[in-house]
């Protein structure tokens, strides 16, 4: 069987796990209420900037700091909004899971950001 006929079959895996349908689930809900799905945007927005200035060695002090912390109390404080978060978290370990497992089967060490 080719490499990428197995590649398909495991999307197709990953489409049944209830890591991924948990997130597809809670996913919906948040993409209908476009006022959550504009605070999400934000929240990866600073996320993003602020991992940046911490690999770059800046520090995480300043506005866009503390409007993340903010964003991620207000977040994690809605059971809406933290299942969705940590639906996608689980997810994203068991891709990473995937990633791991396949980079060493073909051989090579690909580092990732601690």
């Amino acid at each position: 069987m080719h490499a990428l006929d197995i590649t398909r079959q495991l999307a197709t895996a990953i489409r049944e796990t209830e890591e991924y349908k948990e997130y597809a689930r809670l996913k919906e809900e948040i993409d209908a209420d476009a006022g959550i799905k504009a605070l999400l945007g934000e929240y990866r927005r600073l996320q993003t900037n602020l991992q940046m200035r911490m690999l770059s060695g800046q520090g995480m002090e300043g506005e866009e700091s503390q409007r993340f912390q903010q964003l991620n109390m207000l977040l994690f404080a809605d059971s809406r909004t933290s299942g969705f978060l940590m639906a996608e978290m689980r997810l994203q370990k068991l891709m990473a899971e995937i990633f791991e497992t396949l980079t060493r089967a073909a051989g090579i060490e690909i580092p990732l950001p601690v």
